[in-house]
């Protein structure tokens, strides 16, 4: 049998098959020198062995085939009942052994327990947030359950809905990435290019207080910093509004922080902070040839990175307008384009991916934020408009790679915007304005010129 958990020391870039895309990336920075906590992965092939042994594997795959994701009761269905099969599975002998023997190479203490997906962290998709991660994970009983969960996570509705949306037919496999926590004290999400325009001459730095996953989840409205690379220097500096951070006591619990009106406000790097990290990226890019969407965190002085793929939507392929935008309405809301495009349809405000049938196709989904489970309703919404989250959440990467237009940051939407309201949203330049623009007509075609077509 293949190794069961292998150290990042181990594993690269060219893995992605054995370990799965986080995995892959996490190893290929640990081995370029990069700061990366220490960690091992558990092996797609263990992800297979505990399915076989089970004797579950072909039971999953015929389901995920037969599945029809435009109907959300099987959708459900499906995945409660792959869930139930995985979750009941026990990890074989040998692959408990060889977790506890990798956990106490480590150190043995509290780790961070994260899917990485075979098919994850590519140029094409990246799946994000979409799998199962579990922090602040303690002992080899509590590391073997979050192992299993995140077994399980490979079919949730959103994930299923996520692998059908584009197109991927292989059997969903992932590995799980066990690493040493970091307790954040600041974190975020650097993108080596402009998620929203593809102008790969700038670096975008989201951050916030505490852990990252108030940036990732789309949980605060985070700063954010443009860099442009010639320097590289700091262009600007949107400074969001943070209410709460979360962060890790001495007794390993997370609990919620609140701030009070000036820390919400307050900003997160500093000039010369922002400027070093962008090297990082800047470094990271040059060392993977491509632009790169890269997790960070710092804490006692000290960075460390996190996790690092592709960013998926700088293909050029983004649809181009098919109507003008509104020049001279005045904008209802203002908010970060996060996912170019423009788009008209009715508000449809909602606060939950529970209500998710109420959206019709072709409605502007309004909500205060959207988590990966908000993926079935998002593949409805002719576009997406939130009152929190960034421009690097999971909520704008998602609509990016779906291309539907999406505005975060909106502050006000889900108070301004009323249901059934014709709307116009102008993904790139994060507006929202009443009605819809007109139809361009079509140019008119000279009597001569007709005359001339008709006669061949």
């Amino acid at each position: 049998m293949a190794d069961l958990c292998i150290p990042f020391a181990r594993v690269g870039r060219s893995d992605v098959t054995v370990v799965g895309g986080k995995g892959a990336n996490l190893g290929e920075l640990a081995r370029a020198g990069l700061p990366v906590p220490g960690g091992f992965v558990v092996t797609a092939e263990a992800f297979l062995a505990t399915l076989d042994a089970a004797g579950i594997r072909a039971t999953l795959r015929q389901r995920f085939d037969a599945l029809k994701v435009e109907d959300s009761a099987a959708l459900e269905a499906t995945s409660r009942e792959s869930r139930d099969l995985v979750l009941a599975a026990k990890l074989p002998a040998a692959l408990r052994d060889a977790v506890a023997d990798a956990y106490r190479a480590i150190g043995g203490g509290r780790v961070a327990v994260r899917s990485s997906a075979t098919a994850e962290d590519s140029a094409t998709t990246s799946f994000a947030g979409m799998h199962e991660t579990f922090t602040n994970v303690h002992g080899d009983a509590a590391l073997e359950a979050a192992i299993v969960r995140c077994f399980a996570s490979a079919y949730a509705p959103r994930v299923l809905a996520y692998r059908k949306a584009r197109g991927l037919r292989d059997e969903p496999v992932l590995a799980v990435v066990v690493q040493a926590m970091v307790d954040s004290e600041r974190s975020g999400v650097m993108f080596t290019a402009d998620p929203s325009s593809g102008d790969r001459t700038k670096i975008v730095i989201e951050g916030a207080f505490g852990l990252g996953e108030v940036v990732v989840g789309g949980l605060v409205e985070p700063d954010t910093y443009v860099v442009a690379k010639d320097g590289p220097r700091l262009e600007s500096a949107r400074i969001g509004v943070k209410p709460f951070r979360i962060e890790r006591g001495a007794d390993g619990v997370e609990r919620r922080v609140e701030h009070d009106a000036a820390r919400a406000r307050e900003r997160v790097l500093t000039d010369a902070e922002v400027v070093e990290l962008a090297t990082f990226g800047q470094r990271i890019e040059a060392h993977y040839g491509s632009p790169q969407d890269i997790e960070w965190a710092r804490a006692g002085g000290r960075w460390s990175i996190l996790q690092t793929r592709p960013i998926t939507t700088l293909d050029g392929s983004a649809p181009a307008p098919e109507r003008p935008a509104p020049s001279s309405a005045d904008a209802l809301v203002q908010g970060l384009g996060a996912a170019p495009g423009i788009a008209s349809g009715k508000v449809r405000v909602l606060n939950s991916p529970a209500e998710g049938s109420k959206l019709e196709a072709g409605d502007v989904l309004v909500a205060p934020m959207t988590a990966p489970d908000w993926v079935p309703t998002l593949r409805r919404a002719a576009a997406v408009v939130t009152d929190g989250g960034g421009m690097t959440c999971h909520a704008a990467i998602v609509s990016r790679e779906l291309r539907i237009p999406c505005i975060v940051g909106a502050r006000t939407a889900t108070r301004v915007l009323r249901d059934g309201e014709l709307v116009t949203v102008d993904g790139a330049k994060g507006r929202v304005t009443a009605g819809a623009p007109p139809v361009a007509a079509a140019p008119s075609v000279p009597a001569t010129a007709k005359a001339s077509a008709a006669g061949g």
